[in-house]
């Protein structure tokens, strides 16, 4: 794992190579959004589906707006990350949209486009400072709290709130995770049920979700429950659990979801997550941006309700599920 000191370090190469390829830029008035203007999204990796999902929000109300967008994403690398800052730059759009591999990150960012004069929205992730439009997030900690009252009230209806529950953590670098990790804690500690370690995700593979997965049940026999702070990689969590012979004994929740969760949740197999809205935030953004763009006031600080969904209330959420969470189109 890459220790604090590589991180600082990679991040202050990608910042030298950036200023080394964008030359100063005066500060300029930019004229009204809309037709003809361009606009970046900036992400730390489309791979993950949450970032797609986020770009097609993006996507979809920035053609509607009239804007030309194009994405960049850095595939969860912070050199990456900083050549395509500086590929927005020289393009010259008249926005960023970014959702940054980390907070720290995000601040060297902000100030690169600070002096190149392009606003920028963040979208999720946070920031360890500068200047920004606006700042579009999900209440990660109320909906990790929320999602862990219903992981609580299943342990309990099963009579095992005398077990722990470990995590697979998203970086607790970044405000989000430290947010998540912060409220379903909350959440354990106010049912009475301990912790069984924790392990953060660095690459975000299968493999590392699964190995995440099964040193937690391994250093911890009393675990009954695996709260993944993700949900691309759900299967990873539940082959471990079955590898260690404990299906049926140990149950999942995730923090974001997946189209397969519609069909998952309601037979069981997972027993909730907590949704954020990845597309409503999308085009939050670029509304926001426009907004900003035309002279008009915006909010610094924005945002969304995670839903807490679990086989009790996934039906009467479906449609704000399918089209919030998933970006498909309506159902039946």
């Amino acid at each position: 794992m890459a220790t604090a000191s590589s991180r600082r370090a990679v991040l202050r190469a990608g910042v030298a190579a950036a200023l080394a390829v964008v030359a100063p830029m005066p500060t300029r008035a930019r004229p009204a959004g809309g037709k003809g203007k361009r606009l970046a999204y900036l992400v730390s990796d489309l791979r993950i589906p949450f970032w797609d999902i986020m770009w097609r929000g993006i996507r979809s109300r920035a053609e509607e707006l009239g804007y030309d967008i194009t994405v960049f994403s850095a595939e969860n690398n912070a050199r990456d990350e900083f050549a395509n800052v500086a590929a927005a730059i020289r393009a010259g759009v008249d926005g960023i949209l970014l959702s940054p591999t980390n907070s720290a990150a995000a601040a060297a960012i902000l100030k690169l486009a600070k002096d190149a004069g392009i606003p920028v929205v963040i979208a999720d992730i946070g920031t360890d400072g500068g200047d920004y439009v606006s700042y579009i997030s999900s209440d990660n900690r109320d909906g990790a709290y929320r999602i862990g009252r219903v992981l609580a009230a299943k342990l309990k209806a099963r009579g095992w709130q005398g077990g722990r529950v470990g995590i697979v953590a998203i970086p607790q670098k970044r405000d989000n995770g430290q947010a998540r990790t912060a409220g379903f804690m909350q959440a354990m500690d106010e049912a009475g049920i301990k912790g069984g370690g924790l392990r953060q995700q660095v690459d975000f593979s299968y493999r590392e979700t699964f190995e995440h997965a099964r040193d937690l049940l391994a250093a911890a026999p009393d675990i009954r429950a695996i709260w993944l702070q993700g949900s691309d990689r759900y299967q990873g969590a539940l082959d471990a659990i079955a590898a260690a012979g404990r299906e049926g004994q140990v149950l999942l929740v995730t923090f974001d979801a997946e189209p397969e969760f519609l069909d998952l949740i309601p037979r069981g197999v997972l027993a909730g997550a907590g949704m954020q809205q990845p597309f409503l935030m999308g085009e939050m953004a670029v509304a926001t941006m426009d907004r900003h763009l035309r002279g008009m006031p915006v909010e610094r600080e924005q945002k969304l309700p995670v839903l807490a969904i679990s086989d009790d209330n996934i039906e009467a959420e479906m449609q704000t599920i399918r089209r919030n969470v998933l970006g498909m189109p309506p159902g039946p």
